[in-house]
């Protein structure tokens, strides 16, 4: 992709965040799709490509009154947003739309209007890991986290760090559903779900959603809001199965899509001014900045104990609190996305100064899938 050929002109959330219990799944997508068009200055006439999940294109694209002429159902889990603003990004270059809509929204903790879901004892992971008792995310992140603290000596103090560094982020978020201070002892007093996370290590469960809007930069110009510039994306999927990462204590997924996006951006990890890595649980920090360049194999968890990625810190991490202490509803990543995306228009609550570039980095399933998107507030 031409850096910078891409532009951000619209980004919100939903008029709510946390527990909206009288808002079903869909109409989360249809209010953040249209806090998102508000913000461009845009009509649903206006928008010509629609890419979304969990709902279905189609479904969504109908309750919107829309025919979009591009569509993209993309879904390999929470970085699944990622995948779609890379995918956008290449059909608006190839001519194939001009306006592309993204959406996301989840009843993740009311369950309004969310199907069913049954496990497939069919499937791969039904065949051979289910037996073995896994009981989703918790259960089956704790097998690479279990191998990495054991291969790079990380105690539970250092993981707990992570948790508490995040919801000091948080504190500076009204809209943040966790705020309160927390000490590390405090992590480690919460409730145990799955050796080694406590309660406080977990991912919140929360209702929401958010929205984004890309055209071309030429165009971007003619919107109301200051452009936020593509510099560099990518992708990759490993395995669905945990049981079948190539190395526990590093993803390969991780590394491929950093990678991509950081050649096609041209730039050095000492131009990144501030960072977004997907949060559910709170080992993936550690991961991220590994996998990413920014710190050597084992050397994470020192990096966030020293309080780099802290408010004051050299390299600032979720700087909204993070799926730990911001929101999660299921699927993070539109979250990390358009936090991002305020860090670069520059009204973030917790602002970074002078932040010129933003790398945003997501995870699909366990490991399963990875996107990243570097984004830029300077004008090509």
């Amino acid at each position: 992709m031409k850096r910078k050929s891409i532009a951000v002109v619209g980004a919100a959330e939903t008029t709510e965040l946390g527990l909206i219990p009288n808002v079903s799944q869909i109409q989360l997508h249809a209010d953040a799709a249209l806090n998102a068009m508000a913000d461009a200055g845009l009509k649903p006439a206006d928008i010509d490509g629609l890419a979304t999940t969990p709902e279905w294109t189609p479904v969504l694209a109908n309750y919107l009154g829309i025919t979009p002429g591009w569509v993209d159902g993309t879904m390999v889990g929470g970085c699944s947003f990622m995948l779609h603003v890379r995918h956008a990004a290449a059909a608006i270059n190839e001519g194939l739309c001009r306006t592309v809509l993204i959406t996301h929204g989840e009843s993740g903790r009311s369950r309004v209007g969310v199907g069913g879901f049954a496990g497939n004892r069919a499937s791969l992971e039904g065949q051979f890991e289910a037996p073995y008792g896994i009981m989703g995310p918790t259960t089956v992140f704790t097998i690479p986290a279990l191998r990495y603290m054991k291969t790079y000596g990380v105690t539970e103090e250092q993981l707990a760090m992570v948790a508490v560094v995040q919801r000091e982020w948080a504190a500076r978020n009204p809209r943040a559903t966790m705020k309160d201070p927390i000490t590390v002892q405090d992590v480690l007093n919460s409730r145990m779900i799955a050796y080694p996370f406590r309660l406080m290590m977990c991912c919140l469960v929360t209702d929401g959603g958010g929205a984004l809007i890309l055209t071309s930069a030429e165009r971007a110009k003619d919107f109301p809001r200051k452009p936020v510039y593509i510099l560099g994306t990518g992708e990759a999927a490993e395995s669905w199965m945990i049981s079948q990462m190539e190395d526990f204590t590093t993803s390969k997924a991780f590394r491929v899509s950093g990678g991509k996006a950081f050649e096609e951006a041209g730039i050095s990890h000492q131009d990144v001014d501030h960072l977004m890595i997907y949060d559910a649980f709170a080992h993936l920090p550690l991961y991220g900045l590994e996998d990413l360049g920014f710190c050597k194999r084992g050397e994470a968890a020192a990096f966030i104990w020293e309080r780099n990625t802290a408010p004051g810190g050299k390299l600032p991490v979720n700087t909204n609190g993070g799926g730990l202490s911001y929101m999660h509803s299921g699927m993070y990543g539109m979250y990390a996305l358009q936090e991002s995306v305020r860090q670069m228009r520059g009204i973030a609550p917790a602002q970074v100064p002078g932040a010129r570039i933003s790398v945003c980095h997501g995870v699909g399933g366990m490991f399963a899938a990875s996107g990243t998107i570097i984004f830029s507030n300077e004008a090509p």
